[in-house]
């Protein structure tokens, strides 16, 4: 700009690119230099009909219903519910004091979820991908932290975050 250039083109270009990533529900674990999402070219772990395979994180077993949470800006998590995420940061640990479990469609084993799970004893099995869209707050989930693996155990909301709660 300093030489006087019109930059405006680059600027609309650079604009609509920031606005569809703003727009976008799933992260990805790595991109190529052109925004392909690597993970979406590989087929998914070979598993049984409603179980996804992904990474152990911390060791443990709990069944418990999901809370799905995208946002932990004034999100609430109820005793016994596992939170299902697309990440975790900082932000985040307020909800882990009352999560059973912890499941995010993206992280590695020393990223904050699961350096939070092992410190409060919670198991965590996380980079499950479509977690977000393939979990719905009120389905009861069993998550393996040691084997790396979640199991959705109903297809319905029967303890839907609006229905009756779980006895704790």
């Amino acid at each position: 700009m300093l030489d006087g250039a019109d930059h405006r083109d680059l600027v609309i270009v650079r604009r609509a690119a920031y606005d569809r990533e703003l727009r976008r529900t799933h992260i990805p674990v790595a991109l190529l230099s052109d925004g392909t999402d690597i993970e979406a070219l590989a087929p998914p772990p070979a598993a049984a009909a409603g179980t996804f395979i992904a990474m152990a994180a911390a060791p443990g077993r709990v069944t418990g219903p999901a809370r799905m949470i995208r946002d932990p800006a004034g999100a609430r998590i109820e005793p016994g519910e596992i939170l299902v995420a697309p990440t975790t940061d900082p932000g985040w640990t307020p909800l882990f004091l009352t999560a059973r479990g912890l499941v995010t469609e993206v992280g590695a084993p020393l990223a904050h979820g699961p350096t939070v799970a092992r410190e409060y004893g919670i198991p965590a099995v996380i980079g499950v991908r479509d977690a977000t869209r393939k979990i719905q707050t009120g389905q009861v989930i069993t998550i393996d932290g040691a084997a790396g693996t979640v199991t959705i155990e109903n297809d319905h909301h029967d303890r839907c975050a609006d229905h009756q709660r779980p006895p704790s």
